[in-house]
């Protein structure tokens, strides 16, 4: 066996059942706010807010990185810094 007890696994299945329906949840929202009407750039923002916690959620309880080491956290926040100067950068260059 692996050393985990009967009770160490349950609340980790619970862990995960909760995570997925909160998944779910802002599935259905993300959805249900599509077929509001409001200006284009601010249902684009609420979608990639949405994104963003969905992504969170997935990264921090199905990657584990919510066990992880500071420097793995560190990694990370970089890579989103990059991405989304990345993404920034052709906005700048726009006339």
């Amino acid at each position: 066996m692996s050393g985990h007890s009967e009770v160490e696994v349950k609340k980790q299945v619970t862990l995960y059942l909760r995570v997925f329906f909160a998944l779910m949840a802002l599935t259905v929202v993300t959805v249900a706010i599509s077929y509001v009407h409001m200006p284009i750039l601010l249902g684009v923002a609420v979608a990639l807010f949405i994104a963003c916690i969905k992504a969170s959620l997935v990264a921090a309880f199905f990657m584990h990185l919510s066990t992880e080491k500071k420097i793995i956290i560190f990694i990370l926040i970089l890579t989103v810094f990059f991405f989304a100067f990345l993404l920034a950068t052709p906005s700048l260059h726009h006339t």
